[in-house]
Order: structure tokens, then sequence, then C-alpha cells
């Protein structure tokens, strides 16, 4: 493997005189150590190449929406059969209408679908149905959640006007107490409460949700005729064959996909009950490529596959092997190490670390050996990653922990 990035180099110089500020959005690897590549050939299962060659056992997933492995060939060929008969058409396939029954089947709270291209058009769509819904403004939103890059969500603070987040209140996620305040605040005005099914913020440890907070989310929605909304465009169906929070007995009013759905084919879906059935047509939301057929083929195709494989429980078994070895190494060389998250999206954060000097001589031992890990992150396990992938990614970690222990970080 070439430990050069001669080609990624030069494509990065390229792009800073075409591409403001040469890359942008969550794929930018400018934050990253220099090792990282920015620019890659090809994929499949679930390994990436780079410009230059090196080949990476990757857990990344395409930041999520790869499930079943990339270039899976029932899925790609779906997607091809729908291309050759028609894609962007003046009006959609027929396959749009199996796309929404197979949803409907599938996911229990869901009376109908509508489909976008990704999680911020959905999680969008979400919040103008709510307000549609009663006449209502306000919504609530946990601190720091990622709920998309519009702006009334995106994290940063360009271009954002202090009046596109007027009717927004927030709330500390798993803390009832700050979620019946932001309920009181918002008094009669309540739209609805957006939240993610755990927390999954960048940067910090990734915390399960409290039962007691959920079941809070959906009594204060009933109470105040208001609309849940859960925002499973990054855990939808990695978590569970339905939405991520059917397994606690609660279903939401709306519910935002994206990410797996068509296992890396541009789609991503607004799911709603009988309640908002009503509502949906009064807002006016549309897209060029919203009804593009052959990621409607390739999403089908997915669902079938999630229906029919036992993809979520290898996913699991694959991701309990990947932490138990990570567990059993970081204690072995005494280095603190955080593991949350569930085991199918992992967190991995060193003690003591907050400017990431650990994750990056971590990491960059990786990529040199090619295992692709994110700093910060969560990372996700597809259905491609093998125990040999496992095996041989933890014999590269069981390296890369000895390193960092030799490290002046260590101390």
């Amino acid at each position: 493997m070439s430990p050069d990035k001669t080609n990624d180099s030069a494509l990065r110089a390229r792009a800073l005189r075409v591409i403001p500020n040469g890359m942008y959005g969550h794929q930018s690897a400018r934050r990253f150590p220099a090792s990282y590549p920015q620019y890659f050939e090809r994929a499949e299962g679930c390994r990436l190449w780079d410009v230059d060659g090196r080949q990476f056992i990757d857990y990344l997933c395409g930041y999520g929406p790869i499930l079943l492995g990339y270039q899976h060939p029932k899925i790609d060929e779906a997607a091809a059969r729908q291309q050759k008969k028609g894609d962007v058409m003046t009006g959609p396939g027929s396959v749009m209408v199996e796309l929404a029954e197979e949803f409907v089947r599938l996911v229990g709270h869901a009376d109908w679908a509508l489909f976008c291209k990704n999680g911020t058009d959905a999680t969008s769509t979400a919040i103008s149905v709510a307000r549609e819904y009663r006449g209502s403004r306000k919504v609530l939103i946990a601190e720091k959640a990622y709920h998309g890059s519009a702006v009334w969500c995106t994290p940063l603070p360009g271009g954002v006007l202090k009046e596109d987040r007027a009717h927004f209140i927030y709330f500390k996620y798993n803390d009832i107490e700050s979620l019946e305040r932001a309920s009181e605040e918002a008094g009669g005005d309540l739209a609805g409460i957006l939240v993610s099914p755990y927390k999954h913020d960048v940067y910090v440890d990734q915390e399960p949700v409290n039962p007691d907070f959920a079941q809070r989310c959906r009594a204060i929605c009933d109470e105040k005729d208001a609309i849940l909304m859960l925002d499973d465009v990054r855990a939808g169906f990695r978590l569970a064959r339905e939405s991520s929070w059917a397994r606690l007995g609660i279903q939401p009013d709306l519910s935002a996909w994206g990410k797996t759905i068509a296992n890396g084919h541009p789609i991503s879906a607004l799911l709603g009950n009988e309640r908002c059935r009503a509502t949906m047509p009064k807002v006016y939301v549309t897209g060029s490529y919203w009804f593009a057929a052959a990621a409607m083929a390739a999403s089908l195709a997915t669902l079938h596959e999630i229906s029919s494989s036992g993809y979520l429980e290898h996913i699991v078994r694959m991701g309990d092997m990947l932490r138990q070895g990570l567990a059993t190494q970081a204690a072995a060389y005494g280095i603190g190490l955080r593991l949350t998250g569930p085991v199918q999206m992992p967190q991995m954060l060193f003690d003591n670390d907050p400017e990431y000097k650990k994750s990056f001589v971590w990491g960059e031992y990786l990529i040199g050996h090619g295992v692709y890990f994110h700093p910060w992150h969560n990372m996700f396990i597809s259905a491609a990653h093998s125990e040999n992938d496992i095996k041989h990614t933890l014999q590269v970690t069981d390296r890369a922990f000895e390193v960092l222990a030799k490290s002046p970080l260590a101390a």
C-alpha cells in the first residue's frame, strides 16, 4: 500500500481553485490528520480505495447511508433496471406507489409516505407540517442536536439570522425538567417536539434515550395536541426494522428517514400517521429530483432486504465483537477509552483528550494500515463487515494502542 498521497494532494490543490475552501460540509477532511484522504476512487463491500490506491476497511459507511455494503448487487441492479426504463420523468414512476406501500407495511406508525432527497428535506418538511397542523409556531429541539443543514438547524452560524430560529425552544436531551420548562415556555403555541432516537451529537459521548424522557415527549404532544417528530435519519433501520422508538412502545406522528433507506442511493422520506394526513397537502414541498425513480427502486430493494435478511443481527454481532475487542485492548495498555452509543453506530473517544491529539495519533496509525476510523464522529457498521474484517481491524488497533501507549500523550 503506497504511503504517499500524490493524487489526493493534487486534487486538493485543484479543488482550492474551483471549490470554496477546497471542500465543504461533513465530508471535508480539512480538520483531520494529514494522512487522511479527501478523495476516493471506488468502494465495494466494506472497503474503500482512495485516489492513490490505498485500501481501507471503512467504518464510516459514507457517514451512514451504506447499510448492506457498497455496491450491493440486488440494490444496484434494481436501480439500474429502473434507470433503463426511466428515472427523472415528467411524472413519478409506478415504483413510487410500491415504495410508499412498503414503508407503510414496515413501519408501525406510518399511514403515508413522502419522498425527498436529503435528511434536511425530511426534517424541514416535518417542521412545516407540525406548524400547519394547528397553526402553532413553537418547536422544541434538544440543545446541540443535529437535524440537518438548513438555516433553522445548521450547527454553524454563517448566514443564519436570529429570526430564522425565533420560534425554536431548546431543552437538554434526556432531562425531563428541561423539557417541561421548554413546553411551559411554548404555552398554547406548541407545534411539536423534534427529537433524535438517542443522543448522537458529535465530539461527545453518545447517550441512550431514557424511556421516561421519551414517554414524556409523547405525553406532552398528546396533552397539547402537538406533533411528535422523530428524526430517524441517522439511526433508522440500524437500531430496528421499525422506527427507533417502537421498541419503547412509543410511536411518533411524523418520522424523518434517510441514509440507510436506499443503501447509498439518493433518497429520503417523511412518514406520517392519520393525524397528519389532512395537513400534509397544505404544505407545498417539492424538488426537481424528489421523484426520481431509480433511487426509489433502490429503496424498495433495500426494504425487501431489511425485511427478509438477518442484516441487523449480523451488524449487532460485528459491533459487539469490535467493541469488546477495543475495550480489552485499551484496558491492557492502560489507556482510558470511552465506547458509547449502540454497537451498530459506535462512538469512540479517549479520556483526557480535549484536542483529540490521542485520536489523531491513533487514527493516523489506523489509516496507515488500512483501517478508516473517525476521530470524533460516531461510526457505522454495515452488513458487509465480516468477522475476518473485525479480526483484522483489531490486529491493527492493538498495534495502534501500543504506539499510543509509548507516546508522550499517554502520560
